[in-house]
């Protein structure tokens, strides 16, 4: 018997050769014929973090892969790019309940990146110390702290892939007097003169990291492409100024049985 593709979160709902089911806080909550969907399923398509334990339990592959056990986890990622040696700015996680800055500063000298580590987003977790104070004022704040060399850079390049291949990419470009480089801090993008060695080296690291769908921030400091950041909820508007579709271009990797 033929299996159907079969999705529980929206990501496909666009897309008509995937039946999806959407998320129910219970699994009984589904009817018995969604259920045995589920069952036949080779392949369960955006299983939700709810859900996605459940079927890898079962033996089922799931779409996409590493998606939601690093999405919005700066940590996670910082010890997946190290044990695989993934160029990426030095950083290291202080877990004490109380951290002192002389601590960090016995490892970085300011000014440095300090960021709240897990679930945030846009930027709004990101800080440049560049005094004890700052730093202070962070590490009682925040914990784990999370702490990574400062880079002068003044852009950095969103690649987006799906299936392990680039499908889009732009240049985020910090407004004046703005450290960070998220679109939604005011950077502008651009899509001239995108490196061709930074977009293999994305398609390396998501093989590597077994990532089937993210957008990678990558930077290029002292002529290396290192990664910043990994992020499995991207925004959409370089997608928008391109005139491209991300579902559509979803859909179609889905299809291909990429």
């Amino acid at each position: 018997m033929k299996h159907s593709k079969v999705a529980l979160g929206k990501r496909l709902r666009h897309c008509q050769a995937v039946i999806t089911l959407g998320l129910r806080p219970n699994m009984d909550d589904y009817t018995e014929g969604e259920l045995e969907l589920l069952r036949r399923a080779e392949t369960v398509y955006y299983p939700t973090m709810l859900y996605e334990d459940v079927f890898l339990a079962l033996g089922k592959r799931v779409f996409p892969s590493n998606y939601y056990r690093f999405m919005g986890d700066k940590i996670k990622q910082t010890e997946l790019f190290n044990i695989l040696q993934i160029p990426h700015p030095r950083t290291k996680i202080y877990s004490d309940v109380t951290v002192e800055p002389q601590r960090v500063l016995q490892d970085f000298s300011l000014p440095v990146i300090a960021k709240i580590p897990r679930g945030s987003s846009r930027g709004r977790g990101v800080f440049l110390m560049r005094s004890l104070e700052d730093l202070r004022d962070y590490l009682a704040r925040v914990s784990p702290a999370y702490i990574q060399e400062y880079l002068p850079i003044d852009r950095d390049l969103r690649v987006v892939l799906l299936g392990k291949k680039a499908v889009h990419a732009y240049w985020r470009i910090a407004r004046p007097g703005e450290f960070r480089t998220n679109v939604s801090q005011g950077a502008s993008v651009s899509f001239a003169q995108i490196p061709r060695g930074a977009l293999r080296f994305a398609e390396r690291v998501v093989q590597m990291c077994n990532f089937d769908e993210v957008g990678l921030d990558i930077c290029v400091h002292k002529g290396e492409f290192l990664v910043l950041e990994a992020n499995m909820v991207y925004g959409l508007m370089g997608f928008q100024l391109a005139d491209l579709d991300i579902y559509q271009l979803l859909g179609s990797r889905i299809l291909e049985g990429e």
